[in-house]
């Protein structure tokens, strides 16, 4: 075959090959590009001619073109031939340099990445009317600090519902997601004296007590002293990330396989002013922990004046039993020490840059100060949007209908890995995400998969100053039934230790 330039295509697909066969075409023609048969400007084939010549359907041919296109390998006009992308050089710099060292491209990446859900199903009648509505309500004059009221609601209930977490509208503040969220509550804590926050204590603004200095940092709540900010050890990589950014001093706390250990709490001097933990759902091991844990943490926190901030990102994705009780829950709505940490990312989609703050009562003053300096980041449109779809209960109906798919894809990843030798799967109640430990070393596993343009996290780097497990980290939520298939098949080679 060849183009209107004589370039020959040489292309052929394997109807025995798991691979889609539109996923097939799309390789091959990386890999042209990658080798130089195909170069910036060059036209491709129209897709009917291209699908009688290879004897497929002209519908596969339109889906190769249309992944290129969205990949930048490619583009088109409207009533013009498809092109490979003139401006190729600048935005894919690395297929010249392997056209020169004679090197063909890694296949297209699986991408396993944790903790991204199915984005196919979001987008529905629900969904539709939820955004339409709150584009033609009249605009506000401004968006109120702690977010938008009816949505504030609609949270609570959703709490009430979903978590038994019973909480006053008032108390639950919209943030930008959840590392903006973790972000606010530092900066609001990071000036006070926490132990004037006490239970029992007046809060900030109350006879006797000073509010936060303008313009101050996360300097100073014991002894003048950076905050120290407690983190599951392993644990979540991008909220650590916040109170490190912040300033704040990083203290690592060990967890087995129930979640955290709390039987050696640090006390006094030793003691965290704040902690960070997900107790329903360990990230990334996925330990639940068990009531006498949650009560004793309980107890710990309130006689060293911890604030606990609950991460709970993907507690309602329970595939073993029903959604287990947040921390939360147990704790004083009022001289309480919780902070539940709430975030649509894992339910619905990250792009939304939406989250929850649950507080007791006595750190609301903090919170709305710092609010009021820095502004509400989410949007009146999407505010509005989202009181809407919570309020139809289309939230949880999404959410049942992503469990028994993640459910399925949880069933696929233990069938195709639980029995191979030098491989231990992590028990997987609930989540987007598999931990794998291999008695390969973890580089040579992590490097193969590479190789197979599959995308791991190395389990390591979730200790801070990197483990001593070998292992995987993967997301299988975002990933459809033959493309998890081709991803398990890869990870099987490569961690397998026959």
């Amino acid at each position: 075959m060849r183009t209107t330039r004589e370039v020959s295509l040489p292309l052929v697909l394997d109807r025995t090959d798991v691979e889609p066969l539109p996923a097939q075409l799309a390789r091959q023609l990386r890999q042209l590009l990658g080798q130089g048969v195909l170069v910036p400007g060059d036209p491709l084939p129209s897709t009917r001619s291209l699908a009688a010549r290879i004897g497929t359907s002209r519908g596969t041919v339109v889906a190769a073109y249309e992944q290129l296109m969205a990949e930048g390998y490619v583009s088109a006009a409207a009533g013009s031939a498809t092109v490979v992308n003139p401006q190729l050089r600048r935005v894919r710099p690395s297929l010249a340099a392997g056209r020169r060292q004679g090197q063909e491209p890694a296949p297209p990446a699986l991408d396993l990445t944790p903790g991204r859900p199915w984005p196919g199903e979001v987008v529905g009648r629900a969904w539709t009317s939820a955004w339409r509505q709150a584009s033609t309500a009249p605009v506000l004059a401004s968006v109120p600090a702690l977010g938008l009221p009816e949505l504030r609601q609609a949270w609570s209930e959703h709490l009430r519902r979903m978590r038994a977490v019973v909480r006053d509208p008032g108390h639950v503040v919209v943030t930008g997601g959840g590392r903006e969220g973790l972000a606010l509550l530092l900066l609001s804590l990071g000036a006070l004296n926490l132990g004037s926050l006490k239970p029992g204590s007046q809060s900030p603004g109350s006879s006797g007590s000073a509010s936060p200095a303008a313009g101050s940092s996360t300097t100073g709540p014991r002894s003048g002293r950076p905050l120290r900010v407690a983190v599951e050890e392993p644990g979540y990589p991008s909220l650590r990330r916040v109170p490190a950014r912040l300033g704040a001093e990083l203290v690592g706390l060990p967890v087995d396989e129930n979640g955290l250990v709390t039987t050696d709490l640090p006390t006094g001097t030793a003691a965290p002013d704040v902690l960070v933990v997900t107790p329903s759902h360990q990230y990334p091991l996925g330990g639940s922990l068990p009531i006498d844990r949650r009560q004793r943490l309980l107890d710990w926190a309130r006689a060293e004046q911890v604030v606990v901030v609950e991460d709970d990102y993907d507690s309602e994705l329970r595939y073993t039993s029903e959604p287990l009780p947040a921390l939360a829950s147990l704790d004083d709505p009022d001289d309480g020490t919780v902070v539940l940490l709430s975030t649509l990312s894992k339910t619905l989609t990250p792009t939304l840059a939406l989250g929850f703050l649950a507080l007791p009562t006595r750190l609301l003053e903090p919170v709305l100060e710092a609010r009021l300096d820095l502004g509400q980041p989410v949007s009146l449109v999407t505010q509005r949007a989202l009181a809407n779809y919570l309020t139809s209960g289309a939230l949880r109906q999404h959410t049942q209908r992503m469990r028994r798919r993640y459910r399925s894809r949880r069933t696929q990843v233990v069938a195709a890995l639980s029995k191979l030798p030098g491989v231990t799967v992590y028990p997987m109640d609930g989540g987007l995400h598999a931990v794998v430990e291999t008695a390969r070393p973890e580089a040579e596993v992590v490097a193969q998969l590479v190789q197979a343009g599959v995308k791991v996290s190395p389990l390591s780097e979730y200790w801070s100053g990197g483990g001593n497990r070998s292992g995987l980290v993967f997301g299988f939520g975002a990933l459809d039934e033959d493309e998890l298939t081709r991803a398990l098949t890869e990870i099987a080679r490569a961690a397998s230790s026959r």
